[in-house]
């Protein structure tokens, strides 16, 4: 049952609480090109994967987004050494600062009451793989015997099974990635020795987590907040007095909500970025929020069959001067970046999508864009002119 929140300390307008969202996200103001990728990471709390390949890998285009084209390689070097990070579950399989490790005690004491995960495994199936870690270092899945049986992809050997659910409950932990092969440690190795241990109590994880999530969304309702590290509507109940956040109104919103106190102290300007979005952004995870603060409805349609698509297998949003202003579902075919589907919101997004077109094609390695199909076919010439 959801509880009554205080009054809002604070009245927001429609465009200040989307501004603040930005500028909490990292797309207005100028980008923390010192802090880097990391300074993304940490500034995000949480970073989503996916195996979809298009432009790029969703981990990668997040921080091209908010800071331009650095390289890929920086990309992954930022994420993968120096133990900086950890892949856990939080909004979906992310990347998390590793100073956060304590602050999911909760969710990993949550997966040990279970007395399953997912899979049946085989009697010593788990110590072995244990074993094997301590006596043979950080190894894939591969290495540890092949991660499938050979049937479909959820087909999952012993060991893989073993070694996700030594995972999930943080005897092993994931702060490397090879070829996009999971790297599996023991955390007693992995986790800096500080940071290694579980003694935080689930409220305390909560509302730090809670807390982290109102700071990255800047402004948010219960169900916004919440769903950032996917925690239950109840649990947000149970701490946001404790968070920080402040209770809020925003105009046109129907619900309650919560800002962070540093997002209200000034006001936010500076540069919007112009960019194309991952469709795993935090900017859109949650489509409700998306609606109601960009008027723009996103939803992932990879995973909807190919006849019933209305906007691509990848559609990425297009971001331009704090606006959703439309949508490419890109494919690259040699040095060409191909938007298979495109659609604007008129004129007024020709400029943007050319540029943001432009700068992902040169990121990517490609020196021509084409266009498929518009469901502006009005506005083709005016767009294939802009590209140059």
């Amino acid at each position: 049952m959801t509880t009554t929140p205080p009054p809002p300390t604070h009245e927001l307008s429609a465009d200040e609480a989307r501004r603040i969202a930005l500028r909490a996200q990292g797309f207005l103001g100028a980008p923390d090109r010192r802090a880097g990728v990391r300074g993304v990471l940490r500034h995000l709390g949480a970073v989503q994967l996916d195996t979809i390949s298009v432009l790029a890998r969703s981990h990668e285009l997040i921080p091209y987004a908010r800071l331009g084209a650095v390289g890929r390689q920086t990309v992954e070097t930022a994420y993968w050494t120096g133990r900086h990070a950890f892949e856990y579950w939080s909004h979906a399989a992310c990347i998390l600062p590793i100073e956060e490790w304590p602050h999911f005690a909760f969710r990993r004491r949550a997966y040990r009451r279970r007395p399953q995960w997912h899979h049946d495994l085989p009697d010593g199936a788990y110590d072995t793989v244990i074993r094997q870690l301590r006596t043979e270092g950080p190894l894939t899945a591969t290495e540890l015997g092949g991660a499938k049986n050979g049937g479909e992809w959820w087909d999952w050997s012993a060991s893989k099974v073993a070694v996700e659910r030594a995972l999930m409950y943080g005897e092993v932990v994931c702060v490397e990635r090879r070829g996009w092969k999971r790297v599996y440690d023991l955390a007693e190795r992995a986790v800096p020795a500080d940071l290694l241990h579980d003694e935080l109590d689930d409220r305390e994880c909560l509302r730090r987590l809670v807390r982290l999530a109102g700071q990255a969304l800047g402004v948010g309702t219960r169900a916004d907040i919440a769903d950032y590290h996917r925690i239950r509507g109840e649990e947000f109940d149970a701490v946001v007095a404790d968070s920080g956040l402040v209770p809020v109104r925003v105009e046109g919103w129907d619900k309650p909500a919560w800002a962070d106190p540093a997002a209200l102290a000034s006001e936010p300007r500076g540069r919007h970025r112009t960019t194309l979005l991952s469709p795993f952004d935090s900017l859109i995870w949650e489509r409700a929020r998306t609606e109601r603060i960009f008027g723009f409805t996103h939803r992932l349609e990879a995973y909807v069959p190919k006849q019933k698509r209305v906007h691509g297998y990848f559609a990425m949003p297009l971001l331009a001067g704090g606006r959703l202003l439309g949508r490419v579902d890109p494919a690259r075919e040699g040095t060409t970046l191909v938007a298979r589907q495109l659609s604007l919101a008129g004129p007024k997004a020709i400029g943007p999508m050319a540029q943001a077109l432009r700068e992902a094609a040169e990121w990517v390695g490609c020196d021509t864009v084409r266009i498929e199909r518009t469901d502006r076919p009005d506005l083709t010439p005016a767009l294939t002119a802009a590209l140059g």
